[in-house]
């Protein structure tokens, strides 16, 4: 992001807006995706090619040198739009092929989407010395191909209900049942956390270390390794719960990452380098621990032949959250540099256990 700011002249409030357009792409994805039940209706192995290839072709036309600000936010939220017919629609393939036990498949699932969140971070590390446009040449490679994996070695699953149709009364049929909303609330106060979580993170880094001059951080790495400790997470999380219970474990972990954000400036001021990245490990993992968890309660909860479009309107409207919480955090961050301004993130943590516990 700091390489594509630079080359493109852009403010500093650049990382801020670029994140959101795709968070508001994906929002306009899922909304579509919902309301014409394109999940439900379609071969989903397929759904997920045609997104994966075209989300890759709007994220590699970035490394343009005739892009504006204004291309980029278009390009950024083409590619979010395209992401509407993977992560949801990848979470609907599991769904089709696991009736019981789903809980531990999104588990792998969604440590994987952790994982590719992270591999950019990882791939900036590792291509240094080369140029920026690597990254964005590598991440669109990557989706192509994992588009191709999909359609040729994912049949759909002998679970599988397809919709009959478009379903304007969708949304209200699933909303109507009152363990669905449950499920779904505590779903949206996950995500007020866990992108403005993942967006900050380098900036958190970054902060520590003017606070503490003695501190010297491999930002690239450790942005890897801290969003990356989510996706074992997810999987530890997912075991966990087929003993403890699901909506206990996604409880526990919502409690921890919102005690995390509390404990945000205390861990500021510790001039211990090695604590600071340890509490983000930490945090990373359960930041994210429960989201799989919160999936597994949504898709359980709706009708079989509705589950995609559960999935899709639940990640729509938790999506659509995440640009009030990034956004929050960008307009405090050229407010101030407190480092008090992370202690935001959790309301959503209280708000959603609060749903949780009166389910």
């Amino acid at each position: 992001m700091p390489d594509l700011i630079a080359n493109f002249g852009l403010s500093d409030t650049a990382l801020g807006h670029l994140t959101s357009a795709v968070q508001f792409g994906f929002i306009s994805g899922t909304l579509a995706f919902a309301v014409l039940t394109i999940a439900d209706r379609f071969s989903p192995s397929r759904v997920f090619l045609v997104s994966a290839v075209c989300g890759a072709l709007f994220n590699f036309c970035v490394i343009w040198d005739g892009n504006t600000a204004g291309s980029l936010l278009l390009l950024r939220f083409l590619t979010g739009f395209s992401l509407a017919g993977i992560y949801p629609v990848g979470m609907k393939v599991a769904a089709d092929y696991f009736d019981k036990g789903l809980g531990k498949s999104l588990g792998f699932l969604v440590g994987a989407l952790v994982l590719g969140t992270a591999l950019p971070h990882l791939l900036k590390e590792l291509t240094e010395e080369f140029p920026w446009t690597y990254v964005l040449i590598a991440t669109s490679s990557l989706a192509v191909f994992g588009g191709l994996l999909m359609v040729i070695l994912v049949a759909d699953g002998p679970f599988r209900r397809p919709g009959k149709g478009v379903d304007l009364s969708a949304f209200y049929r699933l909303f109507g049942k009152r363990e669905f909303r449950s499920a779904a609330f505590g779903y949206f106060g996950h995500m007020w956390e866990l992108y403005a979580f993942w967006a900050f993170v380098p900036l958190m880094l970054q902060l520590f270390a003017n606070l503490h001059p003695d501190a010297s951080f491999n930002i690239s790495l450790l942005t890897f390794l801290i969003i990356g400790a989510g996706g074992v997470a997810c999987v530890l999380g997912a075991y966990v719960s087929q003993s403890f219970g699901t909506k206990r474990t996604a409880f526990l972990a919502l409690l921890f990452s919102g005690l995390c954000c509390l404990l945000a400036p205390l861990m500021f001021s510790i001039a211990s380098a090695w604590l600071f990245i340890t509490f983000l490990i930490f945090w990373g993992m359960v930041v994210i621990a429960d989201s799989p968890l919160f999936s597994t309660m949504v898709a359980m909860n709706a009708p079989g032949e509705l589950k995609g479009t559960a999935l899709t309107v639940v990640n729509c409207i938790g999506f659509s959250i995440t640009i009030v919480s990034i956004q929050a955090l960008n307009m405090l961050q050229q407010l101030t540099d407190s480092s008090g301004i992370f202690t935001l993130l959790a309301l959503g943590p209280i708000l959603g256990l609060v749903a949780l516990r009166r389910s």
